[in-house]
């Protein structure tokens, strides 16, 4: 029979710990427990819907949240899991004020579960990324703490260093635990008396903690039973155990009932201790409580068992088994286990769910990358051609512009050495050599200035000054000339095209001064008029209708290829340089004759 119950009694403990699939209609469930069951599940809820959203942020927010729920249900395992999960999201995030907190509670709940390396090592993670000296001086203290186990007295030092510093930031809830971890400290240097101070001062902070209350205040209690004031602890439990009925905290009411037995049990009255214990077992079965119910038996049979009384053990177990099916069905806590599983499965699927969308979100950023990036190096390869096409343009352009410029020169060359024979033929050698050298400076000048597209003005003026000496030598009798430049204009900073004017004023001693019957005039002004230079050419020649009259066929050739030739350097210029010059030619009207020709281009005082 004895063996009967034994064998009986392991199955109890195996289902027990093992729990089945049924699930009935519970029972009332307290108000404090239905709050941690709802708070966790409310959580877990949140964080499904995050995931299936996938919003990393919210993901973040409610990792950390369901993680704290569980350590306040004690479950520091799970808080540890999802305290990690919410660490890898704000990481992704890059929040480090987040990454700081919760690198923090990580290191909190591992060093719970005696983790101690690393919870030394996410202490000093949390203390560098802090922003805050306190904050980082209160990390670093928690790690030397941890790393100086075998020495409480130094321990004690870095947890005053932190109670200070604590208060100063005014969180409460982390003085609380600092007070508890002094007086665990002290506990270890054999000083209750100090250990009870502190565990008073953490009562201070922790009135709106009622949980934790209620955990100091056990505290205490042991303290006084290790010292044999066996009376004090009992007035302790007894309070709590009062509170715990008037808040309908049967939780409470049955650790209560247990921590009292115990205290009775060392104080050698085991009648009161079976009391306290046979209320708790009642009240355990009563509210279905199953772990606590089977604690509560294993203490009585226990005692039993030790004192030969097998059979008030036996008839526990009767009991216990005529009523386990109903307790099993009763007890929300293995409901509730049950509906968190689901959920929880729901969380994990919803996590490979979010892993393959994180996956082929990378997958189609990297090909966005990779086209853009394609694209990219297709607009700097059309960007360089556009470039280089341009470049070639434009040298086209300059070659172009210097050979219509260097165009000029045969003609004015060809008509300088007409000159020179003339002078030769008439036997006016001095008047040759006179020529003769002054189109060599002329000569030299032109040259000098043959590769560029524009000059300063006063060498403009000079060399069209030599330029009219020369034909004046020529045709002295024929014409007088002047050349006059705004006062305003600095000669030396200003620039004009080059070669644009002296093609117009050979045309005017050309093709009308050198007709008249009279000495004719030509005036060369340079103006500047409302921020622009205009350049003025004016003849009081025989004028553009009878010249052309008077023209034979090559002269008339050679007069349109050179109008054409300035008309196409003044666009060639105007599309390098951006300078919009303009260029105009008129007759006279009657009575007077002659004919005008105006160039007007912006101030330029730098190329």
């Amino acid at each position: 029979m004895k063996r009967h119950w034994l064998i009986s009694f392991s199955v109890l403990c195996i289902v027990l710990l093992f729990p089945q699939r049924t699930i009935a209609q519970a029972m009332p469930v307290p108000k404090a427990e239905k709050s941690k069951q709802v708070k966790i599940s409310k959580a877990a809820e949140d964080l499904s819907v995050s995931l299936d959203e996938n919003d990393e942020s919210k993901i973040a927010v409610n990792y950390e949240k369901l993680a704290n729920e569980f350590l306040n249900n004690g479950d520091n395992a799970k808080a540890e899991e999802y305290f990690k999960r919410a660490l890898n999201s704000y990481t992704k995030l890059k929040r480090t004020e987040d990454k700081t907190r919760v690198t923090r509670s990580l290191a909190k709940v591992q060093e719970n579960q005696k983790n101690f390396n690393s919870a030394i090592k996410n202490y000093e993670v949390a203390g560098s990324l802090s922003k805050d000296v306190a904050e980082e001086k209160i990390n670093l203290n928690d790690a030397n703490r941890l790393k100086n186990q075998s020495n409480p007295a130094s321990q004690t030092n870095y947890v005053d260093s932190n109670i200070e510093l604590l208060k100063k930031e005014k969180k409460s809830q982390e003085v609380t635990e600092a007070y508890v971890q002094k007086a665990q400290n002290s506990l270890d240097l054999k000083d209750k008396s100090v250990a009870i101070e502190s565990y008073k001062n953490a009562l201070a902070y922790a009135k709106d903690k009622p949980e934790s209350v209620i955990k100091i205040k056990n505290e205490i209690a042991n303290v006084y039973a290790s010292d044999n004031q066996f009376e004090k602890a009992i007035g302790i439990n007894e309070k709590l155990l009062a509170e715990a009925v008037t808040k309908q905290d049967f939780n409470t009411q049955i650790k209560q009932l247990q921590s009292l037995a115990t205290l009775y049990f060392k104080k050698e009255e085991p009648k009161k201790a079976l009391v306290s214990l046979k209320e708790a077992y009642d009240l355990a079965s009563k509210k279905g409580n199953s772990a606590e119910a089977k604690n509560t038996l294993s203490a009585l049979a226990k005692y039993y068992k030790s004192n030969g009384n097998e059979k008030e053990s036996m008839a526990l177990y009767e009991q216990f088994f005529q009523n386990f099916d109903e307790l099993i069905q009763s007890d929300t806590t293995l409901i509730n286990a049950k509906t968190f599983q689901v959920t929880e499965g729901k969380i994990r699927q919803l996590e490979k769910e979010k892993s393959l969308k994180d996956e082929l979100i990378t997958k189609k950023n990297t090909f966005n990358y990779f086209l853009l990036g394609s694209i990219l190096l297709l607009l700097l390869l059309f960007a360089f051609i556009v470039k280089a096409l341009y470049a070639i343009k434009t040298k086209n352009k300059e070659i172009a512009l210097q050979s219509l410029r260097r165009e000029m020169n045969p003609h004015f060359i060809f008509n300088s050495l007409n000159s020179v024979n003339q002078f030769i033929s008439e036997n006016k050698e001095l008047e040759a050599n006179k020529y003769l050298t002054s189109y060599s400076n002329l000569m030299r000048n032109m040259m000098e200035n043959s590769n560029k597209d524009f000059i300063s003005l006063d060498k403009e003026v000079e060399q069209l000054k030599k330029y009219l000496d020369l034909e004046h030598l020529r045709f002295q009798d024929k014409f007088d000339f002047e050349i006059t430049v705004d006062e305003t204009l600095d000669a030396e900073r200003v620039f004009v095209p080059n070669m644009i004017i002296q093609p117009h004023l050979e045309n005017a001693i050309w093709h009308g001064l050198r007709y008249l019957d009279k000495k004719g005039f030509l005036k060369l002004q340079f103006r500047f008029i409302d921020g622009k230079v205009v350049v003025v050419i004016d003849d009081n020649g025989i004028g553009l209708t009878k010249s052309q009259e008077l023209k034979t066929t090559n002269q008339k050739v050679h007069e349109s290829r050179g109008l054409n030739n300035t008309n196409e350097r003044i666009g060639l210029l105007n599309e390098l340089y951006k300078k919009n010059i303009a260029f105009e030619i008129k007759e006279k009207a009657l009575p007077e004759s002659g004919t005008i020709v105006q160039i007007v281009f912006p101030l330029i005082d730098k190329i």
